[in-house]
């Protein structure tokens, strides 16, 4: 299992009244598969909203952060970057090296929205493809954090929810945590 300070998803680009439900999915993404926060455009305000809302019911810790320009607050970052691109090394042969590089420190994981600068490309410490085929940033961003975490997810603890799925064969089920109290 992948342990580290703390992982950031950042993600790039948001077209205001086409791109709200890919950037929400992200960072629902992002949270379900273990990272501790997102980056998001200050255009993507009621995605901002939405994620929230998501967290406060179903449990975190997650936290939005809204940035004028997410490559400019890249720039500031330090620390090792992985640039998910379907131009990338592939997945397989790139976590064992994450995980070596970040244990215990932090990470920034960054996925894009259209067409992604150059500057990306070589600020990242890794450019990692989930496949060399146009997808998903959403998808790409799942396998990722699967691969990195390997670990099973349905044991990760939600702390602080208002709300839990129960699983169930047929249906939904899902129980207020106050219920029993």
């Amino acid at each position: 299992m992948f342990e580290s300070d703390e992982t950031v998803v950042i993600r790039l680009g948001h077209r205001p009244g086409r791109d709200e439900r890919t950037t929400t999915h992200v960072g629902l993404t992002a949270r379900a598969f273990g990272a501790d926060r997102i980056v998001i455009p200050e255009a993507a305000s009621s995605t901002r909203s939405t994620i929230e809302d998501v967290t406060a019911r179903f449990g975190g810790p997650f936290s939005v952060e809204q940035a004028g320009d997410p490559v400019q607050w890249l720039a500031g970052w330090d620390d090792p970057i992985v640039h998910l691109t379907m131009y990338g090394l592939p997945v397989e042969e790139m976590v064992p090296d994450i995980r070596a590089q970040c244990a215990g420190g932090r990470l920034a994981v960054v996925v894009g929205g259209g067409k992604v600068s150059r500057d990306v490309f070589e600020q990242a410490t890794w450019n990692v493809g989930v496949t060399n085929q146009p997808h998903s940033e959403i998808a790409a961003l799942a396998v990722f954090l699967d691969r990195l975490h390997g670990t099973d997810l349905g044991d990760r603890v939600f702390e602080g929810a208002e709300e839990v799925v129960i699983p169930s064969a047929s249906g939904k089920r899902v129980t207020s945590e106050t219920e029993g109290e």
